[in-house]
Order: C-alpha cells, then structure tokens, then sequence
C-alpha cells in the first residue's frame, strides 16, 4: 500500500428539522467504511456557527484517484448517496494531502 493520504473535508448543509436523521444515516455510513483497508480515520463535527451544518473530515491510505476508482463505487456508499437529497440541500468537498501534523498521529505528513 502506498504511503500517500488523501483527505475529505466535506460540509453538507442540512435540510431544517433533518439533521439527527441525516446524523444517523451518515454515522452507518461511518461504520461501514471505517471497516476498509484504506481508511484512516474518520471525525464528524457540528459547526458553531451554522446550526444546519454538518461536517466530516476523512483520512484515506491512498490518492484520490484511487479512492474515486475503489471507494467511491462501494455498494454501501451508492446506497447512502441515492437518500443525500432527502437530508442536505447542499455539499461541498474539499480534497486535502496532509503536509504537516502536530498532537496526533494520524497522518504520514
């Protein structure tokens, strides 16, 4: 296995009054990947400042070619994208390669 990491910074803004529901959707998602040779780890997180926000932050094994090409395809991950447009009313992704690290050890950087 490679020696790079890819990271997914993802924020979905929340459908009102959807959020535990979509909490519990994406936390079974969690528990499906977390299983995966490549995954690292994998933090969710509410925003302060934006009570309809939910964000996830991921670390992969891996480039993000490869996650696309092996991850992504995942039958556990195509079923949690069809119900996406039942609890969010958007997403945003932000692919990241770690460089440095500092009060963990969960990157290579």
């Amino acid at each position: 296995m490679s020696n790079q990491q890819v990271q997914l910074n993802i924020r979905f803004k929340v459908k009102p009054g959807k959020k535990e529901e979509f909490r519990r959707e994406l936390y079974s998602l969690i528990e499906e990947m977390s299983s995966e040779k490549a995954f690292i780890s994998a933090i969710v997180s509410d925003d302060l400042d934006q009570p309809d926000d939910l964000i996830i932050y991921e670390t992969w094994q891996g480039t993000r070619d490869r996650w696309l090409a092996e991850e992504f395809i995942k039958p556990y991950r195509k079923d949690y994208e069809r119900t996406l447009g039942d609890f969010i009313v958007d997403r945003s992704v932000s692919w990241l390669q770690p460089k440095g690290e500092w009060g963990s050890h969960i990157t290579n950087a």
